[in-house]
């Protein structure tokens, strides 16, 4: 997903987390799933990108896996394995968790790459998976999917996996706000901070009215937790 670091920059941290609503909600859900799990556990990150999770499981045993094509500014080097997540190099049952963010709207095969981390689940362990329903084209030309509920739903039960949770990121205002920061992008150089003082009130203004979006059905993405039976 895209990333502002322009924005944690120039504001302090709780409004850059307010206005980054779907980064900080991402953020809490990978550090709550790595505070539920026992100490010395062994957890796959499937698609880690840089690995900016690990600090989160300092407790446990992380593995960052990556076929590490997908951003060419990115700095792959923290990875321990690069393969390609619809089949990876480890036996059935070697995890005891797995997290999966914002990664399965990159692959080809997303049925094929969840049955793989059903696969070496183990029986039990558990599956954080993050996937963007309403979102921009990102890291062309490798992005090819977004995900409903019904549709996430019945990927993880086609691949043998219990959904426990399924939460949105959010409702309609909270996308128009996220719509609000993606116009900044059309502010380079000096304009930025002109465009950022006019757009900045109504994205924190937006997200007060997301309440009235009861079902969500305009939501950024969804916060899985799932697990092998």
């Amino acid at each position: 997903m895209t990333r502002y670091p322009r924005l944690r920059r120039w504001l302090p941290r709780p409004l850059a987390r307010r206005l980054l609503f779907v980064e900080a909600a991402i953020e809490d859900a990978v550090k709550d799933f790595a505070s539920s799990l026992a100490q010395g556990a062994t957890v796959l990150d499937a698609g880690a990108g840089e690995a900016v999770y690990r600090p989160c499981f300092a407790g446990q045993r992380y593995v960052a896996v990556d076929l590490g094509v997908g951003d060419a500014s990115w700095d792959y080097s923290g990875l321990d394995v690069v393969a390609d997540l619809a089949a990876l190099p480890f036996r059935n049952g070697s995890f005891e968790a797995c997290v999966n963010i914002v990664t399965l709207e990159h692959v080809k095969d997303p049925a094929q790459v969840l049955r793989e981390l059903a696969r070496v689940l183990q029986p039990g362990g558990r599956l954080l998976l993050i996937v963007p329903q309403d979102w921009e084209v990102h890291q062309s030309p490798n992005d090819y999917f977004r995900y409903t509920r019904h549709g996430i739903r019945y990927l993880l039960e086609q691949a043998g996996l219990k959904t426990d949770a399924l939460t949105p990121m959010g409702g309609f205002f909270r996308l128009l706000q996220r719509r609000f920061l993606n116009a900044l992008q059309f502010f380079p150089g000096v304009w930025f901070p002109v465009a950022l003082l006019l757009i900045a009130p109504a994205a924190l203004v937006a997200p007060c009215l997301d309440s009235l979006d009861r079902q969500r059905n305009f939501t950024l993405g969804y916060i899985c937790i799932a697990r092998r039976p």
